[in-house]
């Protein structure tokens, strides 16, 4: 047996890791080119939420002299990103299958499609039911002698945040699934810590949220009612043996 030989797995490995990530990052830049000319489009309907609710008169305006190109093309391969991550998904599931076993291969498959559904859920819900409430709230509040007037890039980032963070929190589920599988903890033990887990949500909301209190409360209780779904579906995904405890035990 030769030297090179305990090294041949291993550069096959990292070839296919290779391989994959270049079919990622060319996922994204295909979805990308075939969005670019929309830039403008997907930013007026990023920015409606806002724009439907400014005060009359006002309007969101560019303090930078090339924010007008540069912050719908940033926009842009942001939602390529997201477009692509069901793509992405596959890939690492492609990468890591070989290593499972056949058990886990049918347990991984229906968490990797509800992870990339829970999470667009999660940039749904902060654009059609909570970006309307925050803005309603903030342009309704007046400053005297204080014009209402938005700059794009700092309302990309303000909302890019949101998105993520509820993109994210709605991943809580899944996240609760997988740690009860691998046995880090279990159902009944979360259930035992359930005020110290609505406690942390709302801790978690005011470092994934803008800075304010509104925002925090709409992330929050999805997360509670989210923690409460992942709590109940994962009793179904805890190994068995460990099942066979948690019923002996309740």
């Amino acid at each position: 047996m030769s030297a090179d030989e305990p090294s041949q797995p291993l550069m096959r490995h990292l070839l296919e890791l290779r391989s994959r990530l270049l079919k990622c990052i060319s996922s994204i830049f295909i979805v990308f080119a075939a969005l670019a000319y929309f830039s403008n489009n997907i930013y007026n309907f990023v920015s409606a939420p806002l724009v439907e609710r400014l005060p009359k008169g006002a309007t969101m305006i560019a303090t930078s002299v090339v924010s007008p190109l540069f912050t719908p093309v940033k926009l842009t391969l942001v939602v390529s990103v997201f477009i692509a991550v069901p793509y992405i998904l596959y890939q690492i599931w492609a990468f890591i299958a070989p290593g499972l076993y056949k058990h886990e291969k049918r347990l991984i498959t229906p968490l990797l499609i509800s992870s990339s559904l829970l999470f667009y859920c999660g940039v749904a819900f902060a654009y059609f039911a909570v970006l309307p409430i925050v803005f309603r709230f903030f342009t309704a509040i007046s400053l005297g002698g204080v014009e209402y007037a938005t700059d794009i890039t700092s309302y990309l980032d303000f909302v890019l945040t949101v998105f993520m963070g509820f993109g994210v929190a709605f991943e809580i589920p899944v996240a609760i699934i997988l740690i009860c599988w691998m046995g880090i903890t279990t159902p009944k033990a979360l259930s035992e810590k359930r005020p110290y887990i609505i406690v942390g949500a709302f801790v978690v909301g005011m470092f994934l949220t803008p800075p304010d209190m509104l925002s925090q409360t709409l992330l929050a209780v999805p997360m509670c009612l989210l923690f409460e779904l992942g709590l109940f579906f994962s009793r179904f995904y805890i190994p068995k043996g460990s099942r066979e405890v948690a019923v002996s035990e309740s």
